[in-house]
């Protein structure tokens, strides 16, 4: 086991009860891995790459998570233009590119990431889940939003538990 169930983290109480607080719940879930899979590895390990010529890694998939979290949560649901922390203009795949073995690299990785966590928690719990927002040429409910990222984290924890496999051999939940 990666912990012990009687001190996980993502054991957060009681089952959560309707839509909204079960939605939650998963992505917290999903965040919280995220952060125990990387823990205890140097700029080096979160910036290993994974097979050439790929560019994933654990640094990118910090980085491109909260890119994710920035574009769903502030464009799309709060309406603003600002670029995601790690987008560069006409750069695709800057969030894995980018993810260099430094320490600098993973503070502000690290940072961007919670920062866009913190943002998008007070959006969740201070709108409603059943209304529509534009999107496109057309709109697009929030809770879709807030399926599509758990299905983003899901998508990626996959490649978190290879990535972490291939650095020290440490597995599981």
């Amino acid at each position: 086991m990666w912990v012990d169930p009687a001190e996980d983290p993502r054991a957060t109480g009681p089952e959560p009860v309707g839509e909204k607080e079960t939605v939650w719940e998963y992505l917290c879930r999903y965040r919280m891995t995220l952060v125990m899979k990387c823990e205890g590895l140097d700029a080096e390990q979160l910036a290993r790459r994974s097979v050439p010529p790929s560019t994933l890694s654990l640094l990118g998939i910090v980085r491109h998570l909260a890119n994710a979290e920035h574009h769903w949560f502030q464009r799309v649901l709060r309406g603003k233009s600002s670029a995601g922390p790690f987008e560069l203009p006409g750069v695709t795949d800057h969030d894995f590119d980018g993810a260099v073995p430094t320490d600098a690299c993973v503070t502000e990785a690290w940072a961007e990431w919670h920062q866009a966590v913190e943002a998008a928690d007070e959006w969740f719990w201070a709108e409603e889940m059943d209304r529509e927002v534009p999107f496109g040429d057309g709109t697009v409910e929030a809770r879709d939003v807030m399926i599509h990222m758990v299905e983003e984290y899901a998508r990626h924890m996959g490649h978190v538990d290879l990535l972490r496999e291939c650095i020290d051999g440490r597995t599981g939940l």
